[in-house]
């Protein structure tokens, strides 16, 4: 039995799986209508309310699976990367409860998680396949071997595909977080309406700033009609967003010669992306964002630190 937390941005979360792929609980507290006000998350206000949050969340995620801390067998914990002080807060939870019982602890990497997610039952994923990572701070194409291994095939060079679809809501005036947004309202909107370029790279990595500055510039040229023509920049953009990121993942999995497609990370969420990725493995929607039942999965694949030498774990902002 498994006990994991997740707290590397704006979700505080908790779960309870079994060591088989069983997910018994799954709880997540967005902080989403918080930061709403602010156009994206504000760092410190994150790690204070996942200090007001964490302990609440760990208590229901025990209910609703109907345990005790006496049943769980190990600890599991986003290390890294994300908000430094956001993941201090799962980590120092994490350890208090592993270090009261004596259990080892689990330092699970984000991405990890996400790549995971698809080896949860009860029709888990096995390796190997071609993944797509699409999430707002992360975008990458990953050759996943084995269950704890991949090849990182290609990257982003500057936005994420989630943090391009934050700031153009943002452009549009449709509030964080941005990417549901844009979703609802591209489904009212003609997609053929402009033309929004596609970054053309040597590789496999993508780059999303060219199509967030070309919204920037049609907003700005349309002036006061922008507002009546919201559905359809809308729809344009994410036409632009999804076609990167299906034209790339198809030339990977040509280039590996791929029997598998997968897709992970919020964006994954995403109903277009959903629909071009015909055949793929999709990550259910409850499992797109973050949420800490990905991270007791990989869990089940990392390395435990026995009692008490994860004492002196450290979070991590951004991949060592």
């Amino acid at each position: 039995m498994i006990l994991a937390l997740e707290t590397s941005c704006d979700e505080t979360a908790a779960a309870v799986v079994t060591d088989d792929g069983r997910v018994l609980a799954n709880v997540v507290s967005s902080q989403a209508d918080l930061h709403a006000r602010y156009g994206g998350v504000v760092p410190e206000i994150a790690s204070r309310r996942h200090l007001e949050l964490v302990s609440p969340v760990v208590r229901e995620a025990l209910g609703v699976a109907g345990v005790s801390l006496d049943d769980v067998d190990r600890v599991a914990v986003t290390q890294g990367p994300g908000l430094i002080g956001a993941l201090l807060v799962g980590l120092q939870t994490a350890k208090a409860i592993a270090w009261s019982r004596r259990l080892p602890l689990v330092p699970v990497d984000h991405l990890h998680g996400h790549v995971a997610s698809l080896f949860l039952g009860p029709e888990p994923l096995e390796p190997p396949f071609l993944c797509l990572l699409a999430s707002g701070g992360h975008t990458k194409l990953l050759d996943v071997q084995e269950h704890d291994r991949w090849n990182e095939l290609g990257s982003t060079l500057d936005d994420a595909a989630g943090e391009a679809f934050d700031k153009g809501a943002r452009l549009l005036g449709l509030g964080y977080p941005g990417g549901a947004a844009i979703d609802r309202l591209a489904r009212e909107g003609d997609a053929d309406a402009f033309s929004f370029p596609v970054a053309r790279l040597d590789g496999l990595d993508f780059s999303f700033s060219g199509v967030k500055t070309a919204l920037l510039y049609a907003v700005r040229d349309l002036g006061a009609d922008a507002e009546a023509r919201r559905a359809d920049l809308a729809a344009s953009y994410q036409r632009a967003i999804v076609r990167a990121l299906v034209e790339r993942t198809q030339e990977a999995a040509a280039r590996i010669g791929a029997q598998r497609i997968a897709v992970v990370g919020g964006v994954a969420a995403n109903s277009e992306l959903r629909g071009a990725l015909t055949g793929a493995a999709l990550a259910p929607l409850e499992l797109c964002t973050d949420n800490a039942a990905m991270i007791a999965s990989a869990a089940r694949y990392a390395k435990a630190v026995p009692y008490p030498r994860y004492l002196a774990l450290d979070a991590y902002a951004s991949r060592p």
